[in-house]
């Protein structure tokens, strides 16, 4: 197999990272495993034309992308679609994506199990065509992601950090939002602090991300009007795995929706973790099987 490695040298972790060391650490695991492997160190403007080089290539089975989550989405939605397969370094913050996938979240670890894995086709959505692998969100988030984007940070440990002094922020001011969301015969009026929509639904007791990436169904999780106490209570169930223990939260699943907001001010959305803007109406739809990805063998 023949493999492009796409490193984006300021996303994620791997602005700290030794990338002399990685490199040779890819191309000496994947030759060990019979597959040859050719390596691109880019700045973060150069990497969305990078990845649609190296999924465009005609002799290329399968790219790595290693760098935070904008990294990542931008390689899957290269790849969708296509036979070749992504190989997913975690390289940013939370890596909820490849945590869904059983990725090892060492880098090192991660390059020697991807180099004897296998490949499997999981699914990926898409918010009015746009692909995501994780989530799009209005409201809450939103807020938290504009409001982290005016601190500084240089680590890991720094967008952590901003990202509590943004939560803290948003809690003194929480949004509220009319919107409709239409579910196939289900329709859903609501005033709302936040709506998130995952590729699949999360599982429990851990971090939001998906248990099974290829079940083939939206979560929409919708948070009612809420005041500070109760966005305290969210994020503390949030990072435990424990959504259904939140009252204010109701949670759907389905394969398509159409999102209406009915609020006049213009709202900003969250894909994978990048700021976009969004329109008054916004039509999610999931992609069953439409991403070959490369996942550690199975024990």
């Amino acid at each position: 197999m023949r493999l492009v490695a796409i490193l984006n040298r300021e996303g994620g972790t791997l602005r700290t990272t030794d990338l002399d060391w990685l490199s040779a650490h890819i191309r000496d695991s994947f030759d060990k495993a019979g597959h040859s492997v050719d390596i691109e160190i880019v700045r973060g403007g150069e990497v969305e034309a990078a990845l649609k080089r190296a999924a465009a290539a005609p002799d290329v089975d399968a790219v790595i992308a290693a760098g935070g989550d904008g990294t990542i989405s931008a390689a899957a939605a290269a790849l969708m679609n296509s036979d070749k397969a992504l190989a997913i370094l975690p390289a940013g913050t939370m890596n909820l994506f490849a945590r869904s996938l059983k990725i090892p979240l060492s880098l090192s670890e991660a390059v020697e199990a991807l180099a004897a894995g296998t490949r499997r086709r999981v699914d990926i959505a898409t918010a009015d065509g746009r692909p995501f692998i994780h989530q799009f969100s209005i409201g809450l988030h939103a807020r938290m992601v504009m409001m982290r984007s005016r601190f500084e940070y240089g680590s890991r440990l720094g967008k952590i950090l901003a990202s509590v002094r943004a939560s803290l922020a948003v809690m003194a001011r929480p949004p509220a939002m009319d919107v409709a969301l239409e579910m196939g015969e289900t329709k859903v009026l609501a005033t709302t602090s936040g709506i998130g929509i995952s590729n699949n639904l999360f599982g429990d007791g851990h971090l939001p991300y998906a248990d099974e990436p290829d079940r083939g169904v939206l979560g929409i999780y919708v948070l009612g009007a809420a005041g500070r106490l109760e966005i305290a209570w969210l994020m503390l169930a949030l990072a435990a795995g424990r959504w259904k223990d939140v009252d204010t939260v109701e949670i759907h699943e389905t394969a398509e929706a159409v999102l209406r907001i009915r609020s006049r001010r213009r709202l900003r959305a969250v894909i994978d973790g990048e700021l976009c803007s969004v329109g008054e109406k916004v039509e999610l739809r999931i992609h069953p099987g439409a991403l070959t990805v490369l996942v550690p063998h199975a024990e």
